[in-house]
């Protein structure tokens, strides 16, 4: 009799919990596969003290093959699941095709950026829901404040150093706590012109910060916020994002080159594509995670919309430890399902046991077990459940958090992300885009961004001979109105907590299909400034090389860089923007 085969759509909270528990429930009784476009599983709530340089990336994540025995791990991205025929169709790192087929199914795709329609957002805005954001934010930020330091224009100056995060949910609220402390530290070692700081700016349209959580801990991160110096503005929107700032509900225009989006996340639209029943874009399934008329299709995390027993006609929220939760009941009922494990089928029930919030330094929030606390008590509790919510890493994040107290943190810019590859309707946020790379599903690449990527580099495209040298600007992630409804945060002692308790490594999703823009400046065979194989921007880190170097020819299978494809080793066609960040 053959083995089972159990397929796992996505390695986030939900996915990893799922796989590593059949691992340990079939012991090799059954083939189980984890498709995952990242070979990493990524503990999202850690994301923002990677942003700020408290934490090193590889930190955060954990290794799929080295902690999932006998899961084989695929590295792909799904893009079509034919229910009937029992397979998936996916696409792999380099663009290459592949099928998998299966007998249980555990879709556990995970959420993406939420967007509104607001003008300017998709071209200008940055999310934060993968390790490339962060990256991507920790650079640009330490960017803007060393130009700040040499700027001679007061104006210029302090709009470099004014940074608006849209959403006060979880994550906003952390990444504008650690932020402060980061470029305020920044300031002490690069003075900016007199009287001026770092200004960041927290928007929601919510009343309060944290409308989650209650009262008391709301009050104590705001109070932790304003007295660190963030400008906390509920009730406020953004009404468009501009290369040069946004224009808030209210009329104020604040000029500024950072926005970071923390509005929220919607559910991957791959489960959407099955055209099974939603609910609000979630893969509706009964309690014990099948869905119905399907009952070798399990669904768990952020894509599913799990009855929520404790409250009758209300839905399970989008955070981690649900996703997490949720993870381990979705693997015990596939393997009942399997006659695995001498098990029954079993609902998924959950009981909050309280929420934490990192503020940065010894600051935080929680209420474990419903205790409210607040200052160093709150610090070590956040901190303690973090390193137990950990599948791995600990020792290692401990002795950074041990080296953050006593040293200064380093603030240098890597370079390894660019602006453009990291835009923010894309729908692979755990995924940095490659030039020439395969494309990835609903990602969208609009001559804004190219724009805001020349602005950044202070260049302007005047065709595709002709480059003249522009100001100094770099383009403000875009804001948009803060989502009240955003859950996407911080971890949460057993309760609801961080927003996006799934994606593919990590909490959150994706979907759709790339849009590859050949731009005018590579026309003639001339390869844009900033790309791989082209011209590198003045003022980068390395120089800028000489001109007019012989172009190695491509492989036999790959036409020359030219009007329609973007130089590079990579065969598929996907076009970068112009320039980076």
């Amino acid at each position: 009799m053959s083995r089972p085969r159990i397929l796992i759509v996505g390695a986030g909270f939900a996915g990893y919990r799922t796989a590593r528990t059949l691992s340990q429930l079939t012991r090799g009784r059954a083939d189980i596969t984890l498709l995952n476009p990242t070979d990493y599983f990524l503990y999202l709530p850690l994301l923002p003290q990677v942003a700020a340089g408290v934490l090193e990336p590889r930190r955060v994540t954990v290794s799929l093959s080295d902690t999932l025995p006998h899961v084989r791990l695929v590295l792909g991205e799904a893009d079509r699941i034919d229910l009937d025929g029992r397979t998936v169709h996916y696409t792999g790192p380099e663009g290459e095709g592949g099928m998998l087929g299966y007998d249980r199914l555990v879709l556990a795709a995970g959420s993406v950026n939420k967007l509104l329609p607001i003008p300017g957002v998709a071209e200008h805005a940055h999310g934060f829901r993968g390790l490339p954001e962060a990256l991507y934010l920790r650079d640009h930020v330490t960017r803007q404040v060393e130009l700040a330091a040499a700027a001679e224009d007061p104006k210029s100056c302090e709009a470099r150093c004014t940074f608006v995060v849209v959403g006060a949910g979880y994550t906003g609220t952390e990444v504008a706590a650690h932020g402060q402390l980061f470029t305020d530290a920044q300031v002490r070692r690069h003075p900016l012109r007199q009287g001026m700081r770092p200004r960041w700016m927290l928007l929601d349209i919510a009343p309060r910060v944290l409308p989650e959580m209650d009262e008391k801990l709301s009050a104590t991160a705001d109070r932790v916020l304003r007295e660190r110096g963030v400008d906390v503005r509920m009730g406020t929107s953004v009404k468009e994002a501009t290369p040069d700032g946004v224009l808030l509900s209210d009329g104020e225009f604040v000029e500024t080159r950072t926005l970071v989006w923390c509005v929220g996340v919607r559910p991957d639209p791959l489960a959407e594509s099955l055209g099974l029943p939603m609910e609000r874009g979630r893969l509706l399934v009964d309690p014990d995670l099948r869905v119905p008329g399907r009952p070798e299709v399990f669904a768990c995390g952020d894509a599913a919309a799990v009855p929520d027993l404790e409250k009758p006609g209300g839905y399970t929220p989008m955070t981690a430890q649900h996703a997490w939760r949720q993870g381990k009941i979705a693997a015990l009922n596939v393997a009942a399902s399997l006659g695995r494990g001498g098990g029954e089928m079993r609902p998924y029930r959950h009981r909050d046991l309280g929420f934490v919030v990192d503020l940065g330094g010894v600051k935080a929030a929680a209420n474990p077990l419903g205790v409210p606390l607040s200052g160093v008590a709150a610090g070590a509790v956040t901190r303690g459940y973090h390193l137990a919510a950990m599948p791995g890493n600990r020792v290692r994040v401990a002795a950074d958090w041990l080296l953050d107290a006593v040293l200064p943190r380093q603030a240098v810019q890597l370079g390894l992300v660019r602006s453009w590859s990291v835009p923010l309707d894309t729908a692979s946020p755990e995924l940095a885009r490659l030039p020439g790379g395969p494309g990835r599903r609903g990602e969208a690449n609009p001559p804004e961004r190219r724009e805001k990527d020349d602005r950044e580099l202070g260049q302007v495209v005047a065709g595709p001979k002709a480059r003249r040298r522009a100001g100094h600007r770099s383009g403000p992630g875009a804001a948009t109105p803060a989502d009240a409804e955003d859950t996407g945060g911080t971890g949460a002692t057993g309760g609801t907590g961080r927003t996006g308790g799934d994606g593919t490594g990590g909490q959150e999703d994706r979907s759709g299909t790339a849009q590859g823009e050949a731009d005018d400046a590579r026309a003639g065979g001339e390869a844009a400034k900033n790309q791989p194989g082209g011209e590198a921007a003045k003022q980068q880190p390395g120089g800028e090389p000489a001109r007019n170097q012989p172009t190695p020819p491509p492989p036999g299978d790959q036409p020359p860089p030219g009007a329609d494809t973007a130089p590079g080793p990579v065969k598929r066609p996907d076009h970068p923007t112009e320039g980076d960040s």
